[in-house]
């Protein structure tokens, strides 16, 4: 795949709309952003890989993003791109659409990987939903990245997010209003790092079970990542969410520190 000259430009309803991000983040948290992208791929062709905690995440990762010069084109639900005015400012700025448990989802990852190979950055979400580890740890994510990546050859790099789940439950829009207002007064830490990049070598994406090997490796690349930032909450969460169900059916072993 020829790198040299990427063709997609984020457009400017993008670019603003990052601005925005990062001065709603800044009005409800303390966002610290750590670890780098390479200069060389921050305009693409790149995968960001990340954790999912809250329904505040994208705003805080188009934030974070922003403070490291990345546009990332992002992989969304299809009932954002319904809202009447949302809807029409995702389609503009290029995000991809997803609709979950529909045959559409095939499409989208080709859309996704027709996009890096045009020199995006695609940002997705591996474990398809909010994670409902009793620990917040990633779950078994779904294959989707990995396949991404075995069609467009773009390096993959984990995002570990942290602290977006004190200010917006999981519940939103119930509970919105007093988790914002919680925050507003006691500013929690929000922290994401952009991990290095994950090394898929060795699995031949033509061998039987490779997407999910591929996929262990990245939902384990994004768990290394997460540790430093919760290093007092290594097993359960301090805030607890009891509108946040818990579900076990997709715990992810995670390897050993």
């Amino acid at each position: 795949m020829d790198t040299a000259h990427p063709t997609w430009q984020p457009p400017a309803i993008w670019r603003g709309a990052q601005l925005l991000a990062r001065a709603v983040v800044g009005a409800v948290a303390r966002l610290e952003v750590s670890g780098d992208v390479p200069e060389a791929l921050r305009r693409g062709p790149l995968i960001l890989a990340a954790n999912h905690i809250s329904p505040f995440d994208p705003v805080v990762l188009t934030a974070a993003c922003r403070t490291r010069g990345v546009a990332p084109r992002i992989m969304a639900t299809g009932g954002l791109f319904r809202a009447p005015v949302i809807g029409a400012a995702m389609r503009h700025a290029g995000h991809i659409r997803v609709e979950r448990g529909t045959a559409a989802v095939g499409r989208a990852l080709d859309d996704a990987a027709a996009a890096v190979a045009a020199g995006a950055v695609i940002l997705v979400y591996p474990e398809g939903r909010i994670g409902l580890d009793p620990g917040m740890w990633p779950e078994r994510g779904k294959t989707g990245a990995a396949r991404i990546a075995f069609a467009c050859g773009a390096p993959l790099i984990p995002v570990a997010q942290w602290g977006s789940h004190e200010v917006v439950p999981y519940r939103a829009p119930k509970g919105l209003l007093r988790g914002l207002a919680r925050s507003l007064v006691r500013r929690p830490v929000i922290r994401v790092h952009f991990g290095d990049p994950v090394d898929l070598g060795g699995v031949s994406p033509d061998t039987p079970g490779a997407a999910r090997r591929a996929t262990d490796r990245i939902t384990d690349a994004i768990t290394a990542t997460l540790v430093p930032l919760r290093p007092d909450e290594p097993d359960r969460p301090r805030h607890v969410d009891p509108g946040r169900p818990a579900d076990t059916s997709r715990s992810h072993r995670r390897r050993p520190a």
